[in-house]
This record gives structure tokens, sequence and C-alpha cells, in this order.
């Protein structure tokens, strides 16, 4: 039975032990069946607005774009059977690319349609990286790095014998590097691959290889594995340049603009490490379990989190700390758009994951709840602004996942909805409400209706532009409920909410209550009133 990423962590933290190091000779294949003939050169990563995890090889976390102008509206979701874990990647045409539990990578247009699925045979944790003619590749729990092609046709793929969590990173050479959990329970391989699939070198660290790579401006690979080592590799023959003992098990490596390395541990510390022979520069104390990828800003500020999110100077001092409060924790690394906002995931347990978006002073910009599971997906920027992050959300004990989409509202997606009906009422009657956009290209438009009390209609359609639809609803308690519907066209344009607040004060039995017992406290009242409404009987 499969678990979770997060409890193998911790099981395999407390049964870890390293065992040596060194360079193995077994022998790997490169499973041929459909496979195409390439050549064993790229240029290296795709020039896109998020590449790989991280965004680059050195994952900083750092976008180009700006998200001055997000207006944080939902743009739309898209529905997978199982949650995402994954951080999503993007092209140069802003397809998105985001794998899943449900063993499948999906490739989404920007409207959050879809444009294809590969089926990966297995769990998907491994977030996908592209390269510049738009090959993606990602790892499966099936035991195989896949590279697949533009049009979702398989390129080639490799299989490793065992299973792969490690993000794929490619270097400007096109070398394709990821890490493996490894046979056995001491044992674990970095990868070194051609662009063609067959195998430049491999590594062994001597234990699980959870995390992605990075790659210095000079080509050093840098890794960390479950022996709690981080490892620098030669990129030309994998040989170990120097390691260096975190004292704990630890996540990816982020490095700086100036080549100094960042690596948060679960015993709660962020270390910076010289890259030229791997000596601790400074510690600087965060909270156990922070083994999140630290990202780092344009003016070198390292944000990590776990109970908190952190700034910190390079100088390793503390620059603010964010709390998020509601016992959330930090689940992911942080994406930082151009104009400083900060973007990141937190969970609460199994039963909430958020979105928040941080000022570079570490003031809340705004929250929005996105599971009642957990989020471990990193989020991500596009060129236009727009801000993605994966989730994990569960019903009745089966699992479902949302890839969100928060920017803004495209100019061609219908109007806000007019809502016209009653404002009050009373409980447990039912009133009739009409729904009534336009889209400016005279589209057909679905809707989507929230009632105020937990009630939906989840996308009811299609009409016709400028139809009025009449839909009924019954408040069953007392309260002020708004009414809220937004609309979508044919093309999955998402458009702006339309709200009416109503409310219900008391049903017909609470309004005649009082005057029943006005009567019964004064008999001698009901001839005079029957007199004066003109009873007789």
């Amino acid at each position: 039975m499969k678990h979770i990423i997060p409890i193998l962590i911790v099981l395999l933290l407390l049964s870890s032990g390293f065992v040596g190091v060194s360079n193995t000779t077994e022998e790997l294949t490169v499973d041929t069946e459909q496979m195409e003939q390439t050549t064993a050169t790229s240029a290296g990563p795709m020039n896109s607005s998020w590449p790989m995890f991280g965004h680059d090889v050195r994952h900083t976390g750092r976008s180009p774009y700006s998200t001055a102008n997000n207006e944080y509206i939902l743009k739309w979701t898209y529905w997978v059977d199982f949650g995402i874990d994954s951080s999503p990647a993007i092209d140069e045409n802003n397809i998105i690319y985001v794998s899943s539990k449900d063993n499948y990578l999906h490739a989404l247009y920007p409207n959050g349609t879809e444009k294809w699925r590969f089926d990966c045979h297995d769990w998907v944790t491994s977030s996908p990286a592209i390269d510049e003619d738009g090959v993606v590749y990602v790892g499966s729990w099936a035991d195989r790095l896949f590279a697949i092609n533009p049009n979702g046709s398989l390129k080639w793929r490799f299989d490793t014998h065992d299973t792969i969590t490690s993000s794929p990173t490619i270097a400007k050479d096109g070398t394709i590097y990821f890490g493996v959990l490894g046979a056995g329970s001491n044992k674990g391989l970095v990868y070194a691959l051609n662009p063609n699939g067959t195998v430049k070198w491999h590594f062994d660290t001597g234990d699980r290889v959870y995390f992605s790579p990075a790659i210095g401006d000079d080509g050093t690979v840098y890794v960390t594995s479950n022996s709690m080592l981080l490892y620098a590799l030669y990129p030309n023959n994998g040989t170990m340049k120097w390691s260096r003992s975190m004292g704990a098990w630890c996540g990816s490596p982020t490095i700086a603009d100036d080549g100094t390395i960042y690596v948060a541990t679960m015993a709660g510390d962020l270390k910076a490490i010289y890259p030229n022979n791997g000596t601790i520069k400074w510690t600087s104390g965060i909270d156990w379990g922070s083994a999140n990828t630290p990202s780092i800003a344009e003016d070198g500020t390292i944000y990590i989190g776990q109970k908190y999110f952190y700034a910190i100077n390079p100088d390793g001092t503390r620059k603010w700390t964010f709390d998020p409060e509601g016992d959330l924790h930090v689940t992911t690394s942080s994406a930082i758009s151009a104009d400083g906002t900060i973007y990141f995931g937190v969970t609460r347990g199994i039963y909430r994951g958020d979105i928040i978006a941080l000022n570079p002073d570490g003031t809340e910009k705004w929250q929005k709840v996105i599971a009642d599971d957990w989020v471990y997906s990193s989020p991500v920027i596009d060129s236009e602004g727009t801000v993605y992050i994966g989730s994990q959300s569960r019903v009745s004990g089966i699992s479902y996942g949302y890839l969100y989409a928060f920017g803004e509202v495209d100019s061609n997606a219908p109007d806000a909805p007019d809502i016209d009906g009653r404002t009050n009422g009373r409980v447990r009657r039912s009133y009739d409400y009409t729904f009534m956009s336009t889209d400016p290209n005279g589209d057909d438009v679905y809707y989507y209706i929230e009632w105020g009390d937990g009630a939906v209609e989840d996308w009811l359609g299609p009409y016709s532009s400028g139809e009025e639809i009449t839909l009924s609803h019954t408040w069953n308690e007392k309260g002020t409920y708004t009414i809220r519907a937004r609309a979508k066209d044919t093309y999955n344009l998402w458009g702006p909410w339309g709200e009416l607040e109503v409310t219900m004060p008391m049903n017909q039995q609470s309004q005649n209550w009082w005057f029943l017992q006005f009567l019964q406290n004064h008999p001698r009242m009901f001839p005079i009133l029957r007199q004066l409404l003109g009873l007789h009987y």
C-alpha cells in the first residue's frame, strides 16, 4: 500500500544510514520502444517563464515577470483524479505541464483546457522540466524517466529500476540530472543522461535521493541524499568534488548569484555553504522540519519556512518572520515575482491547504483556501503574471486534486451575472432567482452558482449569451447569505463574480409565535380583535 510522501520522509529519516560513496558501473538501459531517432546535443532548458522546478538550474524560485497587475481572481481550476504534489512547468507558449498522482502528466492550454495527457504508469510526484526543443522530462514511481515530445508522444524512456521523486534539472549543455530512491534500504543514485536518453554517468550517494539537483554557474552539480550529505559533483564525469555533512536530512539545494549554496535541514537549520570546498559559511536557526527548498530574491534575501515563514539576509541575520496562524505550516518552496511578491503554500495537517502572498516587507497581501487536505505543490508564475499552484482534497475518503490559476479576468470572458430575486424571506420556503450573463463574443455561457449555505450549482448550461435562467433555492436556517455566480464561455474563459445578498430572518412559525403568545396571555383581547378584523362565525 502506498503512503504519502511526507509520511515516507519521516520514516526514512528515522531509519536512514550512510553506507558509502562510489561511482557504480552497473548496466543501465534505455527502453527504445516507440523511441525516435535523436541527436545527443541540446542547448539546454527552454527560455520560458518557468521551465523546471525552482524556475532555473539554481532553483532560485525567482520569476522575471511581475504580478503587480494580478487581480488574484480564480481564472480557472483543472481537476485530476488524485492530488497534485508537484510543481508545474510552463513553456514559451504558456502551455502548463503538471504531473499528478493520477499517474499522468497533463498538458494544459493557458485557458485551463487539456491539450493532452501522458500515462506514466504510476504516481508522478516529480515536477516536469522542459528543454529548448519543447521536450518534457518527468520521473515516476514506475521507475522510469520519460522524455515526452511537445505533442504528447513518447520520445524515449529510461528505466532506473528505482522510484523517482526527484525533479529533473536540465543543464545548459542539455544534460538531464535527477536522483532515485535506490534499491534496498541504503542506496541512491544521481543520474546524468544525454538528451537522447543514454547514460553520461551515475553516482552512488549511499542513500535515497528525493530532491532535485541544482547546478552552479561553473556546471558543478549539487545534490542531497538521505545520507545527510550535500555532494558537489563534477559535470563531465560525475566524480565527487567534495561532500559535506548537513547534520540531518535535508531538501534541495539553492544557489545564490555569488555561488553560495543554501540548504535547509530537518533539524531546523538553514545552512550557507561555500562552493569551492563545502565549508559552512553560516547557520541560521529556523523550524524543525524545514526541509523545503529555499528561494532567493533579487536582493539576495533567502525565503524559507515551516511553522513560520522567514526572510533571511545574505549574512544569515533575520530580516522578518511571518506567522501563517491557524496552525498552518509552510509546506512548499516559494515563487518570487519581479515586483517582489512572494507566493507559497501552507497546510494544516490533512485538513486544509492555502496559498499565501506576501509583500517584500513580510506583510500579508492575500490568502486563499485551496484544499481540504494539503498543499505540497510549489507555486509558479507565467509570463502574464498568472500564479499556478496544485493541491489535494478529499470527499468521503476519495482523493482528488486541482490546479489553480490566479490572475486577471480575460477581456473575452462573460460579464458578471446579474442576479435578481427576493432579498429577504422565510426559511424553509423556496424562492426563485434569475441569472443572466452576456458574453462579449456572443458565445454560449455556463453558470457556477454558490447559494451561500454550502449548496452549489456546478456549471449549468450551455445557455445563450444574454439568456435569463431561473433557479429555485431554499434556505433552512436563519441568517444573511450571499448568492454568488460567475459565468464561463465555451472556451473556458471564466468571468467575474456577480453577487446578491439575501436575509432569511425567521420562519413562519417563529413569526406567529409572539402573536399567539400574546393572545394566550390576554384572552379578553380576542373578541375585540375579531370585531376589528370582521371575523364572524
